[in-house]
């Protein structure tokens, strides 16, 4: 009777062990892993900004930000900013002209849609046309076509004109990072108002506001791993909670030469990877896509 006390204790033991692996909570990697690279195929537009996944045709989707419509030229009422497709590993399959100053773009899985946020979309910096969030039209194959329809105009809560907002498509909210801060506003497009503020505690890992992505902040979709940014200065994703604690630091390669347009743009998070430009490898810049969490998918 002992022996089989003895062994169905060790048994539960075994099976409390096996579950407890299976529930583990998500960890940082130390080390960032590089799970995509994509070469540009041509000079930006303007400016390299975000990167989206759509899983329905397996592509990425690189959006240009600037060029708005030269003032006093009427011929121009949209922006000539561009969004490039490249495939799954990287290749180059097109380019369109959309017509938005594109700051973040990202597939909303509600809507099954790519959808694009402008500069300005909190008209922070008076109104200006064709702001706001607007659905990119793709053809059956996934290719991107130059007609969008508007998912909203602008909306104060946003802040920031400059900010590149990311999308919880379960809550249906937004996460938009203020300039020069540690600031994150939750935005719910149904209210003009913050739905909340998030102060990310970057003391903890040792950077100053001015030190990481002044525009960008990732939401990853994580649960306890659910905020990131890029430390520019010290080449490392940070990662906080939905309170703003540092829940782990994922450091890139060291030998990454990242410049100033890395604190502003250049940046993403799509297929459960930090997107990170690197101006200075190839001839147009490479974007590396880097999974910084062992439960990113």
């Amino acid at each position: 009777m002992m022996q089989f006390n003895k062994t169905t204790l060790a048994l539960a033991g075994l099976l409390i062990n096996l579950l407890g692996l299976n529930t583990a909570q998500a960890q940082v990697l130390p080390e960032a892993v590089v799970g995509v690279k994509i070469p540009l195929a041509s000079r930006p537009t303007s400016r390299p900004m975000t990167v989206a996944y759509v899983p329905d045709f397996n592509r990425y989707y690189i959006a240009d930000g600037g060029l708005a419509p030269i003032p006093g030229d009427m011929d121009i009422a949209v922006s000539r900013s561009q969004i490039h497709v490249y495939g799954a590993a990287g290749e180059f399959l097109q380019s369109a002209k959309p017509g938005y100053d594109n700051r973040s773009i990202y597939f909303n899985n509600n809507t099954r849609q790519l959808e694009t946020v402008t500069y300005n979309i909190s008209s922070g910096a008076g109104f200006t046309p064709n702001t706001g969030i607007f659905a990119l039209d793709l053809s059956e194959n996934g290719d991107l076509k130059e007609t969008s329809s508007q998912v909203f105009a602008f909306n104060p809560a946003f802040g920031d004109a400059a900010t590149m907002p990311t999308y919880d498509a379960k809550s249906k909210r937004y996460f938009a990072k203020q300039e020069h801060s540690n600031i994150v506003r939750i935005v719910a497009l149904d209210q003009r108002e913050k739905v909340a503020e998030i102060r990310l505690d970057l003391a903890s890992a040792g950077a100053l506001h001015d030190d990481i992505s002044d525009h960008y902040v990732a939401y990853t979709g994580i649960s306890g791993e659910e905020l990131a940014v890029l430390d520019v200065d010290h080449k490392a994703a940070l990662v906080f909670d939905l309170k703003g604690k540092l829940v782990g630091k994922s450091k890139l390669p060291p030998t990454m030469k990242l410049r100033a347009q890395n604190h502003f743009n250049g940046l993403g998070y799509a297929n459960g990877m930090l997107f990170v430009y690197h101006e200075p490898e190839g001839e147009f810049g490479t974007y590396y896509g880097f999974r910084i969490s062992d439960q990113a998918k």
